[in-house]
């Protein structure tokens, strides 16, 4: 199925329902929680986040890293953020 198909689809499959209020708000509510997961920078793939950590890894090695030895630099730095 191409993306127009898909589209063409969607639109026919809403168009069934559109007379029902109750199926209106359940596609409402589903489609908050589709663009939220869509929207998640936390979501990835087990490779994605296996890449993440070695790149971590690599900056560590490198000393690319923030020293934080005390509360007062722990706070000070979160709150540069």
């Amino acid at each position: 199925m191409t993306m127009f198909e898909l589209n063409a689809q969607i639109w026919r499959d809403m168009a069934e329902i559109a007379d029902s209020e109750p199926l209106m708000r359940q596609l409402a509510k589903y489609l908050k929680k589709l663009v939220a997961k869509k929207e998640d920078p936390t979501l990835m793939t087990k490779e994605e986040f296996f890449r993440r950590v070695d790149e971590a890894k690599e900056q560590a090695r490198q000393g690319k890293v923030h020293r934080i030895e005390t509360k007062e630099e722990l706070n000070q730095f979160m709150n540069s953020l």
